[in-house]
């Protein structure tokens, strides 16, 4: 066995590989119109490099599932891309009577009628709502199969934009990857595990930054209690800082939460990093004099001798065509305080 093993040929992503890579691009020409073809060789090597290294079947039906779902969720989602999409989070158990599953179908039907599309879970309670006031058309619903609770909600089920997973982490991905803007009503477990990776996210700046909307009646106390906890466990322990805060607002009304999302998005269109900096895109020109105040106000937000600044399209800009005619504003980000720069963006869309 152990001669058996070290006899395997060994797979290179790096490098030519004279056996195998002629037979690799040999099977992509059969398979016809095959994208960007270095990343689906390396994918096909990983394939098979699992297949030399993993005794254990377990191992390959987890990879084998992941890809499977992830490759699934990226069809479902293509022909969306030009749509910005709201992902929505809440209890399961919340009832068609109760205040929140009102608020939360209001919240849907004003997110459709200013032209946003809605991801929930799929399931019943606070998703189901949303779902109803975006209606099928709109709506998105990621799923995931449980012995119990959930099952697909009436509006999405059966329609091309309904997804089922096995695994919570494939499903996660697609909620958040997705997402121009993340909702959060009151819910348990599964809820509060959502609010908590999309704030880890958002602070450690593996996602872009997004507006994330915390609803609840104005008399509520679910998420007034969560942020007093957050701040009297967290931050007096200085396990998180002051403007970790900027990353999430908590607001009573549907039409406030729609108001936030519109806009964090009146001039801010995306953001693409670069080797030397980050390239905010601008839906609608910035004036010399709002440059100026951005670039005293927010000094602490670059690194030693960076700037802020109007400029070109970077010429990494190249493959989004698209952006070619918006705004650049370059920013030598110290890449340390996303927080900070939640408040630069609300900034420009006020400038």
């Amino acid at each position: 066995m152990e001669e058996a093993q070290r006899a395997k040929p060994t797979l290179s992503f790096n490098q030519p590989n004279e056996d195998i890579d002629p037979l690799i691009e040999e099977l992509m020409e059969r398979a016809e119109v095959v994208q960007h073809r270095g990343l689906v060789r390396e994918m096909i090597l990983a394939a098979l490099k699992a297949g030399q290294e993993c005794r254990s079947i377990l191992d390959l039906k987890l990879m084998n599932t992941t890809l499977k779902e992830m490759r699934f969720t990226a069809k479902i989602f293509a022909p969306y891309r030009h749509k910005r999409k709201v992902t929505v989070f809440g209890s399961a158990r919340t009832a068609p009577h109760e205040p929140m599953y009102a608020m939360a179908r209001d919240f849907g039907r004003l997110l459709a009628a200013s032209g946003f599309m809605v991801i929930t879970g799929g399931g019943p309670g606070i998703m189901q709502a949303a779902n109803e006031g975006a209606g099928p058309e709109h709506s998105f619903g990621v799923n995931i199969r449980l012995p119990f609770e959930q099952s697909v909600n009436p509006v999405v089920h059966q329609t091309p934009r309904s997804i089922t997973y096995k695994y919570f982490f494939n499903r996660k991905v697609a909620f958040l990857k997705e997402a121009d803007a993340v909702a959060l009503f009151p819910g348990g477990f599964g809820t509060l595990d959502e609010a908590m990776e999309a704030l880890t996210l958002l602070q450690t700046g593996k996602h872009n930054p997004v507006p994330l909307v915390l609803l609840e009646a104005p008399e509520g106390t679910y998420w007034v209690r969560f942020t007093q906890f957050l701040k009297d466990e967290l931050l007096c322990r200085g396990l998180i800082s002051p403007n970790d805060f900027h990353l999430f607002r908590r607001i009573p009304s549907a039409e406030g939460a729609v108001e936030e999302i519109r806009r964090f998005y009146r001039r801010y269109h995306s953001l693409r990093y670069t080797k030397d900096s980050l390239i905010l895109r601008l839906s609608q020109p910035l004036s010399s004099d709002a440059e100026d105040r951005l670039r005293r106000d927010f000094q602490d937000l670059v690194r030693p001798g960076g700037t802020i600044r109007l400029g070109p399209p970077p010429e990494e800009e190249k493959d989004e065509p698209e952006c070619a005619g918006l705004t650049h504003l370059h920013v030598d980000f110290h890449r340390k305080d996303f927080g900070r720069l939640r408040q630069f963006i609300d900034a420009v869309n006020d400038a």
